[in-house]
């Protein structure tokens, strides 16, 4: 139950300190005050000289943060009238630690409701907000059917004709696309798009998931046999259905596939196998897409007003182009197609690449007694996975975490409450604890010739993710196989290929019979340019990163993922996608950003991003 505020109750005396609670109360009475008065000038002077406001669609209609008084001033001016805030309380009992005071808070807007997380400091004597995060969670009138909204399930009254479950569902299934059109379509049915689906599913945004396998889950099964989640179990639920409790904590491709094919199932996502998207056009004047889709050798049109790429954060795969690839007389494979490891015994494999994929093949044709050299090109950034758990993940997501009362939506808010500007200032020392705990490997991994980094600043993995969707390995074993000599190391660029081997450009030869590129991947509007056009693809431009002006990030700053999860250059376009965590937490704002455009509500963007990298 939430706590409304009442202004008078807030008066203390001057020479008691005010408790978290009181300091938080009057914070938000002021606030709130200030927003209902139109008074800008007084709410920004709430904040400190050094704030940020993120907005999760609830003001913006957009993924976008405010950096500094003059950021949410700007904020406020254009969009405050709109979304006519109000009803701000405090959620829970607010904390304070190291002189911050954390506070859960909920509010509404003229169309929805919404919960965020504000940190409050001393500056000048005065309370003032460092962080607030703002996030649209329901639209008034349109509320998901849960708990005492569920539906009855069975019509308790007799009458002639009437229609089971299952023919209602074959009749909505036979008419989708023919008779009726959905509203979305969404490309792509991996976890980003069966997410997405299953949130549109409960707003009843008629919509439809495509995907070019023949069920879901074969994303998954399709992978090298030893691939497993790398993330932990706490991670990656999907939005409405968890995990059972049983669930391993680092679940096999295969177990994962099963589960996206049983989730697809029980939440009766619209979902459209051994489909392919041939080709798609917007149409200015009526603003609808035309989508031709092959599905299983019939081609079926399709007219949404909204179109979703949920064809995986990674893009389309890099397949390099060296010389004499044409000539190489063995196999060759990106990493993304490669089959496993078990025709490849007592073969000679050059994996080309030292990331996630590189080390995973590597570890599993070891096993397979296969004689297996990695090539690294650039430096890594090498964890490992029980340290990154416990230090890493460990307060957010994980068993003590649930104990703790630390819920998976509570975690997304936490994660999703720290501005990505100053993100790295807190990763930093969790990245200085690994580095101190497994010293020894670190060590050993030096004195093999492995060039380490720790990201360009020192923030680790998450950074790296963030910043660049590349760069690292969570070492679950294969690292320490190249600590011994197990997967042999080499470094540099590959200067051409020979019929049998690789030849780098310092000379090195390295005899092969199968060539692995684990390459990496390009920006998903490569999609867009091969199913749209290109002229599309550059006018979104590139998807992912944040501007960090780091390795791979180019600049200028941006402050949230590029393209990721909102409005687009674009009408009509839109991502989604990223890890498990991702795919469930911002598929609910990007499905309410939907839904209000299907209801007709007035959905002003402010802050569209503006395009400074085409790929």
């Amino acid at each position: 139950m939430t706590d409304t505020l009442d202004p008078q109750t807030l008066t203390a005396d001057t020479t008691t300190p005010l408790t978290p609670r009181q300091r938080a109360e009057a914070w938000l009475a002021d606030f709130d005050a200030a927003l209902r008065a139109r008074d800008i000038d007084t709410a920004t002077g709430l904040f400190a000289t050094q704030s940020f406001w993120r907005d999760l669609v609830s003001f913006t209609w957009n993924i976008r943060t405010a950096e500094g008084r003059d950021g949410i001033h700007n904020l406020l001016q254009h969009t405050l009238d709109t979304t006519d805030p109000a009803d701000w309380a405090l959620s829970e009992e607010p904390t304070e630690a190291g002189g911050v005071t954390e506070c859960w808070i909920t509010f509404e807007t003229a169309v929805g409701r919404a919960k965020g997380h504000l940190r409050l400091k001393e500056e000048d004597g005065e309370t003032r907000a460092w962080t607030l995060l703002t996030s649209l969670r329901e639209l008034k009138g349109h509320e998901e059917n849960q708990g005492t909204r569920r539906p009855q399930g069975v019509e308790h009254q007799l009458a002639r004709g009437r229609k089971s479950w299952l023919e209602k569902k074959q009749d909505e299934e036979a008419n989708l696309g023919r008779s009726q059109q959905p509203y979305v379509v969404v490309i792509g049915g991996g976890q980003g798009g069966i997410a997405l689906g299953a949130r549109l599913r409960q707003l009843k945004v008629p919509h439809v998931v495509l995907d070019k396998h023949d069920r879901p889950g074969d994303q998954w099964r399709g992978r090298y046999k030893s691939l497993c989640l790398h993330d932990p179990v706490w991670y990656d639920h999907l939005p409405y259905l968890q995990f059972p409790p049983n669930w391993p904590v680092f679940a096999p491709k295969d177990k994962i596939g099963d589960w996206l094919e049983m989730y697809t199932r029980v939440m009766d996502v619209p979902y459209w196998t051994r489909s392919t998207v041939t080709s798609a056009t917007f149409d200015e004047d009526t603003k609808t897409w035309r989508v031709v889709v092959d599905k299983d050798g019939e081609e079926i049109v399709l007219e949404p007003k909204q179109l979703v790429f949920a064809t995986g954060m990674s893009g389309k795969p890099n397949l390099p182009s060296f010389p004499g690839m044409d000539v190489f007389e063995g196999e060759q494979q990106h990493s993304s197609q490669h089959p496993g490891p078990e025709a490849y015994t007592g073969k000679k494999v050059v994996v080309i690449g030292s990331n996630n994929s590189a080390h995973d093949i590597c570890g599993a044709l070891w096993e397979h007694d296969a004689d297996v050299t990695m090539v690294q090109r650039s430096s890594t950034h090498i964890v490992k996975s029980a340290s990154l758990m416990d230090i890493g993940l460990g307060d957010l997501y994980s068993e003590r975490a649930v104990a703790s009362g630390v819920t998976t939506d509570k975690a997304d808010m936490i994660f999703a409450s720290l501005p990505y500007r100053i993100m790295h200032e807190f990763q930093i020392p969790l990245y200085e604890k690994m580095a101190e705990r497994d010293k020894d490997f670190y060590d050993r991994l030096e004195k093999v010739g492995f060039q380490h980094d720790w990201g360009d600043d020192g923030s680790g993995l998450f950074m790296k993710y963030l910043r660049r969707g590349s760069g690292y390995y969570i070492d679950v074993g294969a690292a320490e196989l190249v600590c011994d000599g197990k997967v042999k190391l080499a470094h540099g660029n590959v200067d051409h290929l020979t019929k049998n081997s690789v030849v780098l450009e310092d000379g090195t030869e390295l005899p092969a019979d199968l060539v692995v590129y684990a390459t990496g991947y390009g920006s998903m509007n490569g999609w867009v340019a091969d199913i749209i056009d290109q002229e599309t693809a550059d006018k979104v431009g590139k998807v992912w990163g944040l501007g960090s002006d780091t390795t791979k990030d180019p600049g200028p700053w941006e402050g949230e993922q590029r393209n990721m999860w909102k409005p687009t250059q674009q009408e009509a376009l839109w991502f989604h996608g990223g890890n498990l965590h991702q795919s469930r937490h911002y598929s609910l704002y990007l499905a309410l950003q939907l839904k209000a455009r299907y209801e007709g509500i007035p959905t002003p963007v402010y802050g569209l991003q503006e395009v400074h990298h085409l790929r």
